[in-house]
């Protein structure tokens, strides 16, 4: 490899990190091509990329950012590849989880995410907790309940003083 391609390598490897909310370290030896095809496919659903790294050339990128170090840096040894999320991280945690049942020969070494290093046991405990879409559902959910218990009790105290109950047409007729 070419000392041109390498600096090349190692800039977008920088560049990705810097623009990635989260990355993962990978080892992947022992996977077909199928399922390397099938995992990136998967990888990029969740709106993030699994780049294979020379190990030396991803150790360069990482120089001078010290939770990128110790995070990431520290675990490239042997076959890797780094999984850069650039929206949810925890999406990419559960892909990468889910994926690694299915195929036993994907380890997940370590990860970084908001700054702060993960071990194999945080990326695991990040891959139970729901997606961002789930959590929107359940705020929604938890804004919606209190109005709706007010909006029952409140009926119940009119129907017990002798006021019709009030029906779903009721409150959308318009008020003259």
């Amino acid at each position: 490899m070419l000392k041109a391609d390498k600096e090349l390598d190692i800039k977008a490897i920088s560049e990705k990190i810097a623009k990635a909310k989260g990355a993962f370290v990978v080892d992947f030896k022992g996977m077909k091509v199928e399922q390397v095809t099938t995992l990136r496919k998967k990888l990029h659903a969740a709106e993030s990329e699994m780049k294979v790294v020379r190990n030396t050339l991803a150790k360069r990128a990482f120089k001078g950012n010290a939770v990128q170090e110790q995070a990431l840096a520290s675990h490239l040894t042997g076959t890797n590849a780094i999984v850069f999320a650039f929206n949810e991280v925890v999406g990419v945690a559960k892909t990468l989880a889910e994926f690694g049942k299915d195929v036993e020969a994907l380890k997940i070494k370590s990860g970084m995410m908001d700054g702060e290093a993960l071990d194999s046991n945080k990326i695991k405990f990040l891959a139970t907790l729901p997606g961002k879409d789930q959590l929107r559902a359940q705020l929604l959910c938890l804004m919606k309940e209190p109005s709706a218990r007010l909006a029952r009790v409140l009926n119940t105290y009119a129907q017990q003083n002798g006021a019709p109950a009030a029906t779903p047409a009721d409150e959308a007729a318009p008020q003259a």
